[in-house]
């Protein structure tokens, strides 16, 4: 029960609710752990409450980087991290006094876990449960039914590269789930409350129009088609993102139809296209 526990706390101009966050790491029954707060390039006063709470306990450390989104912020505080265990944590979320506590003792009693996380909480603009679906390895195949701050080991951080920094319109948690978990792991769920999620009348997640999400899940279906394909047959289920065809198993099963779509996706040209025409 000794194991350091690292929590992140990525900031972009979020400072006016960061006492809340880090109060509540503070509050942790369990002791051992350190909180790195990372400074996305904030506009606001995000240095000057961090600063405040690495006077207040040496536990807390402080750094800057310039705005690059949220996975890069959460890549950069895992990178100085020496914990065995890693807790992503909002800047504007909260999370409950045992959570920490509860979850090294899941990890230590079954050594196949990969992800521990909880029941959850809104506050703020609503309140109330957030009623999540159970987990199974198919479902997270069509939605994300984790919060970003579920408790994980840096070593798997490690072997899947982190946090992809090229999911920056949302959906990342999402993406690195499916990452760690697709080969194998096991997931448990606290049967307590022991994360809070702050609903806000403007948010990021809000803000995303549907062109983005579209993009990012897109990307995501290309970079995990095994995972897809493995399953549901196809990725096609997932949030309507490519409307179904016949042809699709087919197509999905060829590695040339991947690397294809990605690249006319994302890059505006074929792959293939453009071998044949410098063959001609």
């Amino acid at each position: 029960m000794n194991a350091i526990v690292s929590i992140i706390v990525p900031c972009y101009n979020q400072a006016q609710y960061l006492d809340e966050a880090l109060q509540s790491v503070l509050d942790q029954t369990y002791q051992n752990w350190e909180c790195i707060i990372v400074n996305d390039g904030s506009s606001d006063n995000t240095e000057e409450v961090a600063q405040k709470w690495v006077q207040k306990d040496v536990r807390f450390q402080y750094f800057f980087k310039k705005n690059g989104g949220v996975s890069s912020t959460r890549n950069l505080g895992i990178c100085y991290a020496i914990g065995e265990f890693i807790l992503p944590l909002d800047a504007d979320d909260r999370i409950g006094r045992t959570y920490i506590n509860s979850a090294v003792r899941v990890f230590r009693r079954n050594s196949t876990l990969k992800l521990v996380y909880s029941k959850a909480e809104y506050f703020g603009d609503k309140t109330g449960l957030w009623y999540l679906p159970s987990f199974s390895i198919q479902n997270l195949a069509r939605f994300n039914m984790i919060f970003c701050s579920a408790i994980y080991r840096k070593k798997d951080w490690e072997l899947v590269g982190g946090y992809d920094v090229n999911m920056i319109y949302g959906i990342e948690d999402w993406e690195f789930w499916i990452a760690i978990l697709k080969d194998g792991g096991n997931v448990f769920r606290l049967d307590t409350v022991e994360f809070y999620y702050r609903v806000k009348k403007v948010s990021r997640q809000k803000q995303l129009d549907g062109k983005m999400t579209k993009m990012m899940n897109e990307y995501m279906c290309i970079k995990h088609v095994d995972f897809f394909v493995k399953q549901l047959g196809s990725f096609l289920e997932l949030n309507e993102v490519i409307e179904a065809n016949k042809k699709c198993s087919e197509n999905l099963k060829s590695e040339k139809f991947v690397i294809d779509v990605f690249c006319t996706t994302f890059f505006g040209f074929s792959v293939f296209g453009l071998y044949k025409i410098k063959k001609q």
